[in-house]
């Protein structure tokens, strides 16, 4: 999965630091970053490249030795030039999408992780209690209000995943109104004052009108691209195999036996690792159930 940079290591202890000029930076404009590909990876601008321009800058992680680090113009008001996107030589800005099939997977890994705390750092600019403006602690990762105290920490969004067994077949389905058009599996967000198993009841029962039993536990995945931290679960289906499809949420869905499924390992995603389980005829999705 996209988190899986093995033998390369990611530390995400803050750190207050300033970048050197071989550190790497992310800029970001919108939806897109700015990177460019050197022998068929992606690379980002180190400081040294982006001399001249007046940025905020703020520490992110590492991986290995390398550390990554994040230009923020929008938190001053008098920089806030976040419309106008920074220009630099063979680079260019790429939807961030592109973390998904990027081939050098520690550096999508960062990309779309730093992308995250980008959103964090954006959206938080501002006090939510008392509209004052924030500023970033100097001892761990936090917006702080000098005005009312409020103090703000990255959001992580706990969602689940869901693959249904019926027998011999699997549920899955596509959905309805995104860019990503290939089958996936029932999924949604924890809600207040529910359990990640009484969450997979409820989204199975709301997107496709089933019920589940044996519910168990297969394996978590940081998921920054909607700012979650994903839960699998397998279970068995419990009544009617009747589809009854939420098409807000559906476009389609239905269940597949092993060889119906033409699909391969995108080595990035849980929905994809599990589909792939059940595919193979990995034991694995049965173990998960006994």
């Amino acid at each position: 999965m996209i988190q899986d940079i093995y033998p390369k290591i990611y530390h995400n202890e803050y750190h207050d630091v300033k970048p050197a000029e071989n550190d790497f930076i992310f800029v970001f404009y919108k939806n897109t970053v700015l990177l460019r590909f050197w022998e068929g990876k992606l690379r980002y601008p180190t400081l040294k490249e982006m001399a001249g321009f007046h940025y905020v800058y703020y520490y992110l992680f590492c991986i290995d030795n390398y550390k990554y680090f994040l230009a923020f113009p929008g938190l001053e008001p008098e920089q806030n030039k976040a419309d106008i996107p920074l220009s630099l030589p063979d680079y260019h800005y790429e939807d961030v999408r592109i973390f998904r099939s990027a081939g050098s997977k520690h550096s999508a890994f960062a990309g779309i992780t730093a992308h995250h705390l980008f959103i964090w750092y954006q959206a938080n600019r501002f006090c939510g209690r008392c509209g004052h403006k924030m500023s970033p602690d100097h001892k761990e990762r936090m917006l702080f209000c000098s005005d009312c105290h409020n103090m703000v920490y990255p959001r992580i969004s706990p969602a689940v995943i869901v693959g249904v067994l019926n027998g011999n077949k699997l549920l899955m389905s596509k959905y309805a109104g995104r860019a990503y058009a290939n089958y996936a599996l029932i999924a949604g967000f924890t809600e207040i004052g529910e359990s990640a198993e009484q969450t997979v009841e409820r989204e199975v029962m709301e997107e496709v009108g089933l019920k589940v039993k044996n519910i168990r536990y297969y394996k978590s995945q940081p998921w920054a691209f909607s700012g979650s931290l994903l839960m699998g679960f397998f279970c068995e289906l419990d009544g009617s195999d009747r589809i009854t499809l939420d098409t807000n949420e559906l476009a389609e869905a239905g269940w597949y036996a092993p060889d119906e499924i033409d699909l391969e390992d995108d080595y990035v995603s849980l929905t994809r690792e599990m589909i792939m389980l059940f595919k193979n005829g990995n034991h694995c999705h049965k173990t998960a159930l006994l």
